[in-house]
């Protein structure tokens, strides 16, 4: 996870700042690591200690970190872009299981797919540089 210092250096290159509302929604999503928080999630968090917080703001935040390679927006096909921090050294972004009955998202830690990419590469001469994967089925407490 990137530091302020880091982020701070990371928005000035792009001709930002590191505003105290930046900092209030990137606390949010450290505190919430490993979670994928939706835009309205996110802004109520932010809310309870920054009552002034604007959701244009949060927006527009998540969209300019999302930029700057800090998060991912995800799509779990319910209705609502999700945010999580994204990972240190991870080539790919991660799979993720979501549940078809009570919709919970879990993440695969695995890259599943090296082997085919490999493939693709000697067979195709594309170079995969990403892939998103999601697997839906039912969790183990919806199989009970």
């Amino acid at each position: 996870m990137l530091g302020d210092f880091d982020l701070k250096k990371q928005l000035k290159n792009c001709g930002c700042r590191f505003t105290g509302q930046r900092s209030a929604i990137l606390d949010v999503l450290v505190e919430h690591k490993g979670e994928h928080l939706s835009t309205e999630e996110i802004y109520t968090y932010v809310k309870e200690n920054n009552a002034h917080i604007g959701i244009a703001t949060v927006y527009r935040t998540l969209m300019l970190l999302e930029r700057l390679g800090i998060t991912n927006k995800l799509d779990f096909d319910d209705g609502f872009s999700r945010y999580e921090l994204a990972k240190e050294n991870e080539v790919h972004l991660h799979h993720h299981l979501i549940c078809s009955s009570c919709g919970s998202v879990s993440e695969v830690k695995e890259d599943l797919l090296d082997k085919l990419e490999q493939q693709i590469l000697e067979k195709n001469k594309f170079l995969v540089k990403n892939h998103i994967i999601k697997f839906y089925g039912l969790c183990e407490n919806c199989r009970k």
